[in-house]
């Protein structure tokens, strides 16, 4: 299923015992108000880094699903698929009453995923037509269900929250690059700009929740 030419949703993205493993890791409590991520990472060269999955496991999921998301990227933004480098495979707990404000992803995502684990129901990804929250469209919630798209200047907008009763439980899934400053130059942005904006965002955010 494709949303507004720019996201591509596909339900039951994990296999059965990877998605079983990975609902069940057992992680740190994170309070109503608080965001938890644990970095997990594979590198082209074989490298692992992981905080909560087993290297095996992390070593299988990229093996297994490493080709769907690069036909995913040379389908959505071709020119940046040379540049793929390492892959992140992000658990994340979003509490509660946790919001996370409108943004567009940093240049290094090539491509960007979520895959919803737990609980049975949630808040989904919300999209937008602009920075504002203009025409927002909320990526229904349902376990097992992938959301990907490859970041484009201004036109990727996305927010995330829980939904006032339960914690929520995502793998974020994203093809990444050290080399932002070619993506920029591919989306024909400022690197320098951008990178300005990288700076500043963990303090605008840590004092007015928000990011530019």
């Amino acid at each position: 299923m494709c949303i507004r030419d720019r996201y591509k949703i596909i339900d039951n993205f994990l296999k059965k015992d990877h998605f079983n493993y990975l609902c069940k890791i057992q992680l740190k409590k994170t309070n109503p108000n608080d965001l938890s991520i644990y970095h997990n990472q594979v590198y082209k060269n074989g490298k692992t880094h992981t905080e909560c999955i087993s290297k095996e496991i992390l070593l299988d999921l990229d093996k297994t699903y490493k080709n769907t998301l690069m036909n995913l990227l040379q389908e959505m933004y071709p020119e940046k698929a040379t540049f793929y480098e390492y892959s992140d495979f992000h658990i994340i707990e979003t509490g509660s009453n946790y919001s996370y404000p409108i943004h567009n992803d940093d240049p290094n995502k090539l491509l960007s995923g979520v895959i919803y684990l737990a609980p049975e129901n949630n808040r989904g990804t919300i999209i937008y037509d602009d920075k504002y929250g203009k025409i927002p469209k909320e990526i229904e919630w349902k376990p097992n269900r992938g959301m990907f798209f490859s970041r484009k200047e201004n036109k990727t907008w996305h927010s995330y929250e829980g939904d006032k009763k339960n914690n929520r439980k995502t793998l974020v899934y994203n093809l990444m690059t050290t080399d932002s400053k070619k993506i920029c130059e591919i989306e024909k942005i400022n690197y320098y700009r951008q990178k300005t904006k990288e700076f500043l965002n963990p303090y605008i955010y840590r004092f007015f929740k928000k990011l530019i």
